[in-house]
């Protein structure tokens, strides 16, 4: 009897080794993205993974959920989702968490970066700044943990129709939008005809003539969907941008001991600058080229212009006089919005962007 029960506890004690350093861990965590592996959105997600992974040592295992597997189609039910404990993680758009939280739709006012000398910095001051914390403290209180920020990139337009570059040649054209208000408000405004479609029926729908266009960041999306071969004409105007958020079910970040919850901390920063440099490669002051250099992460395109160019497609840069005449005639969507975001949380971004001039 005596050694079998020693046997038992040498086996317990050999089971228990092979187990995780903390019983309370799942085996895997799920982390919803909304685009494919290959987008920059995507390659965030794996990024941050991969570094968890890394760190922890294999203790904290998370599976990125490419194309909105867990979301049944409907993106903007990420966010109930994650709060309600159906998904661990997400690297998500404000965008899509806007309909629940009004904060988030601040980086959608309309040619608000567009008109700052520096876009980047100024939403990096955004980001880090009064406002960045005003917005997370809005999730948190609707009950999602935020652990970081990521980024999508600058929603530019392309079409198949005419080069544009005044509100003018927007005049008419059907423009493939997300379901938004915030974006079909804009572009009423502008004179276009915007047409909320689900981006896995878009290309189809550019096929077949239904929309004319669409606006998506440059390296996150128009160059993983070769937009090429839909449009022929992409204007490069910043009219907003596309902030991406790590979001935690609180149950989960909870069940994870202080020292884990620092790694996941510093793994999601790191991710963080990851995401940004991929979103703004050749279009910044050749910052973002430099650090992924440093990590020998540089993408295959690393001039997106040229490489869309070489592709046949015309690219319209604006000037500042082109931007701001943009930026005028959107004046009353800014204004109609502001309320609705706002105005303690507008007025908050305006002193960090200022304070990054």
């Amino acid at each position: 009897m005596k050694k079998a029960f020693h046997l038992a506890i040498a086996l317990l004690v050999l089971v228990s080794s092979a187990l995780p350093a903390f019983a309370g861990y799942k085996q895997e965590y799920k982390l919803s993205v909304v685009p494919g592996a290959t987008s920059g959105w995507g390659l965030s997600a794996t990024y941050f993974a991969d570094l968890v992974a890394k760190k922890t040592d294999g203790r904290i295992v998370i599976k990125p959920y490419f194309a909105s597997q867990l979301l049944a189609g409907k993106q903007t039910s990420e966010f109930l989702m994650v709060r309600n404990g159906a998904i661990d993680f997400a690297l998500a758009s404000t965008i899509n968490w806007s309909p629940q939280i009004k904060e988030l739709n601040l980086p959608a006012l309309p040619f608000m970066l567009a008109m700052e000398p520096d876009r980047y910095k100024a939403l990096d001051a955004i980001e880090a700044g009064k406002a960045g914390k005003m917005m997370i403290d809005a999730i948190e209180k609707k009950g999602v943990k935020i652990i970081g920020w990521g980024e999508n990139g600058f929603r530019e337009l392309t079409n198949s129709k005419r080069p544009v570059a005044t509100p003018a040649d927007l005049k008419d054209l059907k423009i493939r939008v997300v379901g938004s208000p915030i974006f079909i408000d804009a572009f009423k405004e502008l004179g276009a005809n915007p047409v909320n479609m689900n981006w896995a029926e878009a290309t189809t729908g550019f096929q077949q003539g239904v929309v004319d266009g669409q606006e998506n960041p440059v390296n996150g999306i128009c160059i993983p969907v070769k937009i090429w071969n839909y449009h022929k004409f992409l204007t490069n105007w910043h009219y907003l941008i596309d902030p991406l958020l790590m979001g935690v079910n609180p149950k989960v970040w909870a069940s994870f001991t202080p020292e884990d919850q620092k790694i996941l901390l510093e793994c999601a920063a790191e991710a963080e600058r990851y995401s940004k440099a991929i979103a703004r490669i050749g279009m910044d002051n050749g910052e973002s080229l430099a650090y992924l250099k440093s990590i020998n992460m540089v993408p295959e395109i690393a001039d997106p212009f040229a490489f869309l160019e070489s592709n046949g497609m015309t690219v319209i840069q604006l000037t500042p006089e082109q931007t701001k005449a943009f930026h005028d005639a959107t004046a009353a969507v800014r204004e109609r919005w502001i309320p609705q975001i706002g105005e303690d949380l507008v007025k908050a971004a305006e002193a960090d962007m200022a304070s990054a001039r």
